[in-house]
């Protein structure tokens, strides 16, 4: 390895070098993007269209339908689900992974712009949203006020929404929970039935006045000049005083049978702040922007905003995403400096000060040059990639010790500091190298990780790669050139550590290990039975998805029985809000009536938009995992039996979005099948142990009215049957007739609807007129009679199949994955009708997806590390004998994750996929040295037993820095990284101390006695 001999050789040269890499990592540290979560693109799009008034079945046919046809027919599609309610139809579509995102979704784009023409006309919402984790609200404000109208809080808002849409890094600014402004055309039925003027007759003079058609141009002399007709309607008077009926005798006017008003749209979303009324104003940050900065300048427009608001506004944070941010990065960050301050303590006790300087002085070094290269690499400073430089920080050290090591072992044996320099460093050069490149290997497949839980932790692979090459290079550079500076040339006293350590390894180790390689056979049955036996427990560990997200918030969910108008909803949350404010824990609640509350948590999307439902958003005070959940128990056993609506609570989760823990989808497009089977499939659920909050939407049932028009009857009278079907619109929900435009610029849409009360009233069919094609005006109650039916609620489709999706929640101390597979046993027990199929969901269906790729990954990783080493020993027989410190890394973690009553998750699969790479370190620097001692001459028991002595200092004390850089992030509680901690502990605890024994007799037995 000839790198040592130029670094040292080339003294300027290579500080030069090493500084230009530091101080291009210290510029990126300042300016690179921060955040709290991986801002990454995910090739996904949600299409969501309000067509009030239209029950589930019309919903279906007229909108889905059509909308999940055209979708179905583009290329890559993972996942298609669509789900209806009243007057709301959502379709999520999901693409492959490695899916251009923006390619696909322009994609839907133009599909849903391709039928739009096929789509109802009175749809009076249609958008299409790209889904990507990135789009979270960093910053959730209410404007607050019990006696301003909303029209006096929309002017208000909006004003804020452009100040903050101006603040650099910000995306966008939204106005939410504020009902849309129309001109109300209230029409007096009765009066117009003496006047023999019907709804229709009102609606065509209204639009017919209302049309702005530009005039032309005309030409006066050599001029042209634009002529303007009547265009939009300019103030209220002048729609009052637009004809509806001319004759030589009278005018009517609109004023004579209608009222006309600027008011609020019906209701859809209202919000409440800690019990006052109040619209949201949220920010979402431009990716690649750094949040701290964002909010800065947030905080400023806020602060000079506030006080300038009129008398009887006020305004609040709901929430503020930078408190969390600084919070998880503070954290991780102190995870990063203890276990920095534990490296160096235990470098210090075991080599002494010089050693222990030129090892850690390389830990910084490497830190801020790889954050350079992260940053290069598109990636920004998150928990992932600060997580990853946990990981690493432990490793990054090993290739300095290793060296420094050998190093000080050559000045030992009398060489000068030059010389000892060079040679130490370059005997073990091919060795670290290798075992870094294997390491790097074990993340390395991770990038390929074609998974939403991969995407989401791609940023960590990435740091530990960069940072472990980045360690490589000190190690290879900086460390010998500063070992030959620094360095004494005789050393006369060795650390303590360093004598204890030598003694063990030549005392007991040496008698240990020699009577381990008396007994070859003896230690491989023993420790194969080990790692038998700690696969049987591995059922007693279980396994899981993502834990539940650190943060100190919960979602309040109130379905309120579906023929509940809006006002019974918030007479309904209200309570709720009342109840969940009594409790000490709590700090704020956010009330959202008929709509979720705006995105503020990456994998959870706001769904529903009708009457019957509401969301709370509750803050609590911050604690750990066992604060929360005595807190989220307590409220669910106070909402188990609440009057009048269906309570859930729910947790935030992290990683991939996923409907709920336990989800089963029963399939058939037969709705009566399906709605039986899914009624049985939710009993079957109920019944499971752990099982709560269980929730089938076919189950929802409401009462409809039927116009049952009479056909005979309206062709006998000439009444089209359009014509009823509008009217009946006309005077329930409204019919658009134009547009008015206010002095500001401001557009509302005109609606015409009948008079009466602000809510429709089943009274008003009764007074209901319908224009036949002679004139004269026919009372609907002689065309059509009215009954009460009962009726879906809601509809679901999967792949543009009749579905219901019955799901669960998972009470305190119970794990998903059991739960799911005594679920499926029950399920299998039971009849299924031909036509009628489940698959299970939720968290099973991701973990399988997620850990099907990681099994994957682990298999590249393996075959990759075995080729570098198969190149590196030219030989298949000692790579094979390296590897056999994985299987006993394996039992290491089943052990750790048992003792300290943690599951299987994926992060602890994470750490599992690394110890892959980690744990053939130990075993490298043993075979290669006594590689070296064969060509040298020595026998090969005497070659296995002297490189198992020598090498165990560096073998020690790696292991040793790798758990101290771990354990400040494995002991702080974390339910996402502490399994992964103690998975990665465990392992190399377990696989060092088996090495030790294992590989030489695996060394003595395989290895032939001569070459």
């Amino acid at each position: 390895m000839q790198l040592p001999r130029i670094a040292i050789n080339n003294f300027q040269f290579t500080l030069v070098v090493l500084l230009l890499l530091i101080l291009l990592g210290a510029v990126s540290l300042m300016t690179m993007p921060r955040s709290e979560d991986p801002q990454f693109d995910f090739p996904a799009a949600m299409v969501r269209v309000v067509y009030p008034g239209t029950n589930p079945v019309d919903m279906e046919k007229l909108v889905l339908d059509p909308i999940e046809e055209a979708i179905k027919e583009l290329d890559d599609i993972k996942e298609l689900k669509g789900d209806v309610e009243d007057g709301l139809a959502v379709i999520r579509v999901e693409f492959l992974f490695g899916s251009d995102p923006e390619e696909k979704y322009d994609d839907v784009v133009s599909e849903v712009a391709r039928v739009r023409e096929d789509l109802p006309d009175g749809i009076q919402f249609l958008s299409v949203e790209k889904i990507s984790p990135a789009d979270v609200n960093i910053l959730q404000i209410a404007l607050m006020s019990e006696t301003a109208s909303y029209h006096e809080l929309k002017l208000q808002a909006e004003a804020l929404e452009k100040k903050l849409e101006r603040v650099s890094g910000v995306k966008r600014a939204d106005v939410e929970a504020l009902p849309e402004q129309q001109i109300h055309i209230r029409a007096d039925l009765l009066k117009m039935q003496a006047l023999n003027i019907s709804l229709q007759d009102l609606l065509n003079a209204v639009r017919a006045s209302s049309v702005n058609l530009p005039g032309g141009h005309a030409l006066a002399g050599e001029r042209r000049m634009t002529v303007r007709t009547s265009g939009d309607f300019r103030d209220l008077n002048q729609i009052r005083r637009t004809a509806v009926v001319s004759s030589p005798a009278k005018v009517i006017y609109v004023e004579d049978i209608a009222a006309v008003t600027q008011a609020d749209a019906l209701p859809s979303h209202e919000a409440r702040y800690n019990g006052q009324r109040s619209v949201f104003v949220s920010v979402v940050q431009r990716k690649g922007s750094n949040i701290m900065a964002v909010l800065e300048g947030l905080d400023e427009v806020i602060d000079n905003f506030a006080p300038k608001l009129p008398q009887g506004m006020s305004l609040a944070y709901v929430h503020d995403q930078g408190i969390s941010v600084d919070k998880r990065l503070s954290d991780f960050m102190n995870s990063l400096l203890l276990g920095l301050a534990l490296v160096a303590g235990i470098t210090l006790i075991a080599l002494g000060l010089r050693s222990a300087f030129v090892i850690v002085i390389a830990i910084p070094m490497s830190v801020v040059i790889a954050l350079g290269w992260v940053d290069l690499a598109g990636f920004g400073l998150q928990q992932m990639s600060i997580v990853g430089l946990v990981i690493a920080l432990g490793l990054l050290v090993d290739n300095a010790i290793v060296v420094t090591e050998n190093v000080g072992r050559f000045l030992r044996g009398g060489h000068d500091r030059q010389t000892a320099a060079m040679e130490g460093a370059s005997q073990v050069g091919w060795a670290v190298s290798s075992g870094t490149l294997t390491t790097m290997l074990a993340f390395m497949p991770m990038l390929l990780l074609q998974t939403g839980a991969g995407t989401f932790v791609r940023s960590m692979p990435v740091t530990v790669v960069l940072t472990l090459l980045a360690s490589l290079l000190i190690a290879l550079s900086l460390t010998p050139l500063m070992a030959s500076r620094f360095f004494p040339t005789n050393v006369k006293k060795e650390p303590k550590l360093l004598q204890w350590i030598e003694q063990l390894s030549q005392g007991p180790y040496a008698r240990s290990l020699a009577g381990a390689l008396g007994r070859p056979w003896l230690v491989l049955i023993i420790s194969i039975a080990m790692f038998a036996g700690s696969l049987s427990l591995l059922p007693m560990v279980g396994v899981s998805m993502f834990p539940k997200a650190d943060k100190p918030m919960v979602l309040v969910n109130i379905d309120a029985p579906e023929n509940s108008s809006f006002e019974q909803t918030k007479s309904l949350a209200l309570d709720v809000e009342d109840i969940l404010s009594r409790y000490p824990q709590v700090v704020s609640v956010t009330t959202n009536i008929g709509k979720g509350n705006p995105r503020i948590f990456y994998n959870e999307i706001p769904k529903r938009q009708v009457p019957s439902y509401a969301q709370l958003l509750v803050q609590i005070e911050s604690g750990d995992d066992i604060y929360r959940g005595d807190f989220v128990s307590s409220v669910r056993e106070d909402f188990a039996a609440f009057p009048g609506a269906k309570v859930t609570v729910k947790e935030l989760l992290q990683g991939p979005p996923y409907e709920a823990p336990i989800s089963i989808r029963v399939l058939s497009d037969d709705l009566a099948l399906l709605r039986s089977q899914a009624e049985l499939v939710a009993k079957t659920m109920e019944s499971i142990e752990g099982t709560v909050s269980v929730d089938n939407p076919l189950a929802h049932r409401k009462i409809d009215m039927h116009v049952n028009i009479n056909r005979e009857k309206a062709a006998m009278f000439g009444v089209p049957i359009n014509a009823i079907d509008q009217a009946i619109r006309a005077s329930l929900v409204g019919v658009n007739a134009g547009q008015f435009r206010d002095e500001s610029g401001e557009d509302y849409p005109i609606l015409v609807k009948s008079l009466g009360e602000a809510q429709p009233q089943v009274d008003d069919f009764e007074n209901m007129m319908i224009r036949s094609t002679n004139g004269a005006l026919v009372p609907l109650p002689q065309l059509a009679s009215f009954e009460l039916r009962d009726a879906l609620a809601r509809l679901q489709h999967h792949d543009t199949e009749r579905m219901s999706r019955v799901t669960s929640d998972v009470s305190p101390g119970y794990q998903a994955e059991a739960v799911t597979n005594q679920l499926i046993v029950e399920l299998e027990s039971l009849e299924w009708p031909e036509g009628v199929s489940y698959q299970v969901g939720g968290e099973q269906e991701k973990r399988k997806e997620s850990f099907g790729g990681m099994g994957q990954v682990v298999l590249v990783a393996l075959m990759g590390i075995f080729a570098v080493l198969v190149l590196q020993f030219k030989s298949f027989t000692q790579p094979a004998i390296i590897f056999a410190a994985i299987p006993f890394a394996m039992t290491g973690s089943i052990l750790a994750l048992l003792f300290t009553g943690n599951t299987f998750s994926f992060t602890a699969l994470v750490g599992l996929t690394s110890l892959v790479g980690i744990v053939v370190n130990n075993s490298i620097i043993l075979v290669d040295y006594a590689n070296q001692l064969r060509r040298g001459g020595h026998k090969l028991k005497d070659a296995v037993i002297e490189a198992a002595v020598t090498r165990l200092l560096p073998i020690i004390l790696t292991t040793l820095t790798t758990i101290g850089g771990l354990l400040p992030l494995t002991l702080g509680n974390s339910s996402m990284w502490a399994p992964m901690g103690w998975s990665i502990i465990g392992g190399l605890v377990v696989s060092t101390v088996l090495t030790l024994f294992v590989v030489p007799v695996l060394y003595l037995l395989f290895t032939p006695k001569r070459g």
